[in-house]
């Protein structure tokens, strides 16, 4: 999935949401006549026999096939009369956080000098992470559980890659927000994904958001989203994963 943001972003920089011919048409909206499509990553299986020369028995098993697709905007369709329209992208999160990334998180970068706290948050914002040296960490009280974990990793990955105190941030504190923001938020859907957490009704719209048509930053980001979600997963979990306030660069609305 995270592939598939990426190939979005690079192909239609301003998409916010994407689906198949038929599946706008089923949500009351119609392609329009020679749009372009974009071109994803699906994901089937096909079943394959296998015969054992010794014995001559035939076994069957599935193997991944990923084929492509041809996907289209939200911009890129009109609505059809009198068909419902689909919900605006980027959704808050409902719902709890079995797998407590919230606390955990929270507890990693605790340890690691950050003080978090959660409290209410004027306006939109979910969270912000102060990127000038007094190393806070805040999530917005009222958050569904869900939401607040996903926050919790966008902000951690803030204070990983962007704070100008930290070590491995020191070439990336002056990147543009709107790439600071794609980085962050890829690392929260990537995460959140690993730990078993599905963040796309708010990470893939989030994400789109934000990349105000830099194709070039979005294909670059990969690295160092990586980078980030492999330090986070090994500090979350070592046995299971390896290979004024100031809301500067790094508030999340």
């Amino acid at each position: 999935m995270f592939n598939n943001v990426l190939l979005i972003l690079a192909q239609r920089p301003t998409a916010t949401q994407v689906a198949g011919l038929r599946a706008w048409q089923k949500l009351g909206r119609q392609v329009r006549k020679g749009e372009k499509a974009i071109r994803i990553y699906g994901y089937s299986t096909r079943t394959v026999t296998d015969t054992d020369p010794d014995t001559g028995d035939e076994s069957t098993r599935k193997v991944p096939a990923f084929p492509i697709l041809s996907v289209f905007d939200q911009g890129q369709t009109d609505p059809i009369e009198g068909h419902p329209q689909p919900e605006p992208v980027a959704r808050r999160l409902t719902g709890d956080d079995p797998a407590a990334i919230h606390d955990r998180t929270a507890a990693v970068m605790a340890a690691r000098g950050w003080t978090v706290t959660r409290e209410i948050i004027a306006g939109e914002t979910n969270g912000y992470t102060t990127t000038d040296g007094s190393r806070r960490i805040v999530v917005d009280a009222r958050l569904a559980p869900a939401q607040a974990a996903k926050t919790m990793l966008h902000e951690a990955a803030h204070a990983l890659m962007h704070a100008a105190d930290t070590l491995t941030a020191e070439d990336r504190r002056d990147l543009h927000r709107g790439r600071m923001e794609i980085e962050a938020e890829s690392v929260a859907y990537v995460l959140a994904g690993i730990l078993g957490l599905d963040t796309a009704a708010y990470s893939v719209g989030y994400v789109a958001g934000w990349a105000n048509g830099d194709t070039t930053a979005v294909a670059d980001t990969a690295r160092a989203v990586l980078a980030t979600v492999h330090e986070l997963a090994d500090a979350l979990d070592p046995t299971e994963t390896e290979p004024g306030t100031d809301t500067t660069d790094a508030a999340e609305t």
